[in-house]
């Protein structure tokens, strides 16, 4: 069988994107998943997501990482599958879909697709570093020479031996100037560094203002695929109205048989 699909890209987080509003993909296949993200013996991915139609939203999104399973929320793929719905003619400029860590509303200016996140009311500050859960769960700490930084090596230790079996995404973050910082992530499922992470950024601009290190709202990350942008704001000691904001953008399409 066929399977059309498409590549889309935000800020280098990459992802195959399938319409499975007809359910045709089948969706316990763990191993096709995997071998489509393959980046040698496949299409090559951070991750797949599926398209699929719901009863009162624009759509429904269903993100696998590259190992093939389910995972939690993807703030850059939430970017890239409004630009897909877009693409298929199912919204034009707003969108409001259904991810697994809830509803989600976004708004698109050509490449620029904004994406409103989950309110963040736990963030937990540790001596070296913060843990917070944007839609995916999330470690940043600080450190000197980022572009140096052993992300893969020192991230895979941090994901196993501090959070267990279930695993965190790893940021590392390096100050620019006072509203501008460089991030890279080691994702969990994709088991390495990638070029970017959304969820990633977020949790980061957050935990950045919850210690003291930005007063802005509204934070300038730097990844190694592109700029991100993160609003917020702060009420009652909840983090409200958290915005993801970055391009999204079509590759290329084809066919896996």
């Amino acid at each position: 069988m066929k399977i059309p699909f498409y590549k889309y890209q935000g800020t280098g987080n990459d992802f195959v994107m399938i319409d499975n509003r007809q359910n045709t993909f089948d969706t316990t296949n763990t191993e096709l998943v995997a071998q489509i993200c393959d980046r040698r013996f496949g299409v090559g991915a951070d991750g797949l997501i599926l398209l699929e139609n719901h009863p009162t939203a624009d759509f429904k999104m269903v993100y696998y990482n590259s190992d093939g399973n389910i995972s939690t929320m993807c703030g850059n793929g939430g970017r890239c599958i409004v630009q897909f719905a877009k693409q298929l003619g199912i919204v034009t400029t707003k969108a409001v879909f259904e991810a697994i860590d809830g509803m989600h509303e976004a708004s698109i200016n050509d490449a620029i697709v904004s994406l409103k996140m989950n309110d963040v009311a736990n963030v937990e500050v540790s001596e070296n570093h913060t843990f917070l859960n944007t839609g995916s769960p999330h470690h940043v700490e600080l450190v000197d020479n980022l572009l140096e930084f052993d992300v893969k090596d020192k991230g895979e230790i941090l994901r196993y031996t501090t959070y267990g079996k279930e695993g965190s995404n790893i940021n590392f973050v390096e100050g620019i100037d006072k509203d501008t910082f460089f991030v890279r992530t080691y994702e969990r499922g994709v088991e390495d560094e990638t070029l970017s992470c959304g969820t990633g950024v977020t949790a980061v601009a957050i935990a950045l203002h919850e210690t003291g290190v930005v007063a802005a709202n509204k934070v300038m990350l730097k990844t190694l695929g592109g700029i991100l942008t993160v609003r917020f704001t702060k009420e009652e000691g909840v983090y409200k109205n958290v915005y993801l904001e970055g391009p999204a953008t079509f590759v290329f399409k084809g066919s896996w048989e």
